[in-house]
């Protein structure tokens, strides 16, 4: 009988894959799942693709292992937007 996937369990995993695409940190995301890097390797294996698809649709800056400062500019530049965004989203709506 084959494994039927639970759409909860495959959230989480692709939420910690975007996590460390997004940082670049691959060991500490996993350590921080409480998962091996074989095992997280895994699930990026099995996530990448969708997740970067979705990343790239919202328009999300992601980190090279090695990030230069331009791209660290860059993603600095996509989070204050991000918390101006938020806070106006307070003020307005009361969220």
């Amino acid at each position: 009988m084959p494994k039927q996937k639970i759409d909860v369990i495959e959230d989480v995993k692709k939420k910690y894959v975007r996590m460390a695409l997004e940082s670049g940190k691959m060991t500490s995301i996993a350590n921080k799942a409480g998962i091996s890097r074989e095992t997280f390797r895994k699930w990026i294996a099995e996530y990448e693709e969708e997740v970067r698809d979705a990343m790239d649709q919202e328009e999300t800056i992601v980190l090279s292992s090695n990030p230069s400062k331009v791209e660290l500019m860059a993603k600095y530049d996509q989070a204050l937007k991000l918390l101006g965004e938020k806070e106006l989203e307070v003020r307005c709506y009361g969220i």
